[in-house]
């Protein structure tokens, strides 16, 4: 992900350079963290990389979706638009403000889900001596609902999916298929995200094949 937000309209020369410097800092990291034998060192560069990650594609997705941040340049490249034209760009705008604020609520879902994990897992770290006291108490079934690491796994892999589904809408979006692609998510609570094609231009697509083979 992090490759995929900061390559995103560079040269390839410059994406080469990137992909090196990143498996370079992966191979860093993982060296370092095997000779300090400390957690702290490795869970203090993965927040930190994740940070940088998340942080960079919110400024992408604002500064390149956001209609009032490309009004000045717009008015500026064209002195006098026409009133279709006017008309085509307000609803331009509508449709990018409505995926801005779908894509800010994919944003907070995901990310209070992955910082729930990492609050649990704090906590299982900090109470580890209680906590097994209290799951030999209670016994299994139960039990494994105390299990703050496997929360943890689980609660940050769901907010990294949702990151993920994220970036690829963002991605879409960047190169102009807002009209092509959207959100599917029934209900907020209980269903995973999912990024389709629009039934329209789906069925298009189709139609057109089916013309081609007749051809």
């Amino acid at each position: 992900m992090c490759y995929a937000t900061f390559s995103y309209g560079k040269s390839r020369r410059y994406s080469v350079l990137l992909a090196f410097f990143l498996v370079s800092l992966c191979v860093f990291i993982t060296g370092y963290y095997h000779y300090l034998q400390d957690p702290a060192f490795h869970q203090n560069a993965y927040a930190l990389l994740t940070a940088i990650v998340l942080l960079r594609s919110m400024y992408v997705m604002e500064v390149s979706l956001r209609p009032s941040r490309r009004a000045h340049g717009i008015s500026q490249k064209a002195g006098s638009v026409s009133a279709e034209l006017e008309v085509e760009h307000e609803w331009q705008d509508r449709r990018d403000e409505a995926i801005l604020g779908r894509m800010w609520l994919l944003i907070g879902y995901g990310l209070t889900i992955f910082l729930g994990g990492f609050f649990i897992w704090t906590l299982d770290n900090e109470m580890c001596s209680t906590l097994r006291i209290w799951r030999r108490r209670i016994g299994l079934p139960w039990g494994v609902l105390l299990e703050g690491h496997g929360w943890w796994h689980l609660m940050t892999g769901i907010g990294a999916y949702f990151y993920i589904t994220w970036g690829i809408w963002l991605r879409h979006c960047l190169n102009g298929k807002q009209d092509q692609y959207e959100l599917h998510w029934p209900r907020v609570i209980g269903t995973l995200p999912t990024i389709v094609r629009h039934k329209s231009v789906a069925s298009n697509g189709l139609q057109n094949g089916v013309v081609k083979k007749r051809m």
